[in-house]
């Protein structure tokens, strides 16, 4: 049972940024839409990845933890997560601009 309960949580991390962020999933006031800072908020830590010259090439994500472990690598466009001797990936396409922001944070 836990192979298929982590293959739908990486799964569903995956969705999210592939289409798009559900405002239902986030506490905004009024008809406010979900922006890329509002899904930061849940991110626990951070990666850098960076180039020889110290400049940006991505990030490592790491939004849940202790089971399962999730990270989202926006390097390689996965979401990787782990539990017990089990492990999962899906690729994203990113829909929200999160390497941008990312690479705007690092900045």
């Amino acid at each position: 049972m836990m192979d298929k309960e982590l293959k739908n949580i990486v799964w569903a991390y995956a969705d999210e940024l592939r289409l798009g962020l559900k405002a239902e999933n986030y506490d905004l006031d009024g008809d406010d839409e979900p922006t890329v800072s509002d899904w930061f908020e849940s991110v626990l830590d951070i990666n850098w990845i960076c180039h020889q010259d110290k400049s940006f090439r991505g990030a490592e994500l790491l939004v849940a933890f202790g089971g399962p472990n999730i990270y989202i690598n926006t390097v390689t466009k996965t979401v990787e997560g782990s539990w017990g001797g089990s492990s999962q990936v899906a690729s994203y396409q990113d829909s929200i601009g999160l390497e941008d922001f990312c690479e705007e944070l690092f900045d």
